[in-house]
């Protein structure tokens, strides 16, 4: 086989953090019943099952996809090495998949997408009510995080500490397809993600249901291991560039920050997001 005929494993190009925010730095800009709209349209005018698939690319994030009966495959796409590795791991394909050489595939997302030769097209995925998030653990809110990489490295870390849903914003989010679905390695599967059109009326709606809403921003007035925390707890984050909006702040219960020891006192907000996740679920007595 010529290296025209192997599917493509290339390190795909990442955009790194720029200075202010979580900690003090934040990442640079760069998706049951539907309280919103289907987790992956958000507001853009999607429903599951209409015109416009959601693109999912990747071993982990299209096997896990195939692995999960609510999820609806439309169309496979594979390469012969792919296909071959399906069979050899038993992996049902719940559709006939088309197979196709890795430049099909390519020309579809573009040279550096690292797809190994896998490409699905599915439908959007339902999600669950603000009124109707569990209250046995934690839940992630994003305030107009752009960077599809942070959210997917957001959405992966989440799915490890069994967070049980993901607020985000209509507006000013990436859609949960693409890049985003790739760099969160399948985890779309397992964290429900709710798209808000206003996102201080979704806090407000979690407080009166008994969350403590705790709003992450390097101007918090107390250090996050020192607050008293309890389930159910959602975990604010703000925004690339500009952190958490003034209307966000405001709605939040407590804003907190997260002091590092090291030289360095800034983090990316994905790696806030896991740094935050490890405080809150060793308090809630998570991780045993």
């Amino acid at each position: 086989m010529n290296e025209r005929d192997r599917d493509r494993d290339r390190k795909p190009r990442f955009g790194g953090p720029k200075p202010g925010g979580h900690g003090k730095d934040r990442g640079r800009p760069g998706g049951g019943r539907p309280a919103w709209r289907d987790r992956e349209s958000g507001a853009r005018g999607r429903s599951s099952g209409g015109d416009a698939p959601v693109i999912l690319y990747g071993w982990h994030t299209v096997t896990l996809a195939l692995a999960n009966p609510r999820r609806r495959i439309r169309k496979l796409l594979l390469t012969e090495n792919a296909a071959r590795r399906l069979a050899e791991e038993n992996i049902d394909t719940r559709v006939p998949p088309e197979l196709v050489r890795p430049a099909e595939i390519d020309r579809r997302l573009g040279p550096d997408a690292v797809h190994q030769g896998l490409l699905a097209e599915v439908d959007a995925l339902p999600a669950p009510d603000i009124d109707t998030l569990p209250r046995d653990g934690i839940v992630l809110v994003l305030d107009q995080i752009t960077d599809p990489h942070n959210v997917g490295a957001i959405l992966r870390s989440a799915a490890a500490f069994d967070v049980k849903a993901i607020v985000t914003t209509a507006r000013h989010s990436p859609e949960a397809t693409g890049v985003l679905a790739k760099s969160a390695s399948g985890a779309l599967e397992l964290v429900p993600i709710v798209s808000v059109q206003n996102l201080a009326r979704a806090l407000n709606e979690m407080n009166d249901n008994g969350f403590l809403t705790v709003g992450l921003d390097s101007e918090g007035t107390e250090n996050l291991a020192g607050v008293p925390l309890q389930a159910p707890l959602a975990l604010v984050l703000g925004a690339e560039g500009k952190g958490l909006r003034q209307l966000t702040r405001e709605t939040c219960r407590v804003v907190a920050r997260l002091d590092m020891p090291g030289a360095i006192k800034s983090l990316n907000v994905s790696n806030a997001a896991a740094l935050a996740l490890y405080i809150g679920a060793s308090r809630l007595g998570l991780m045993a």
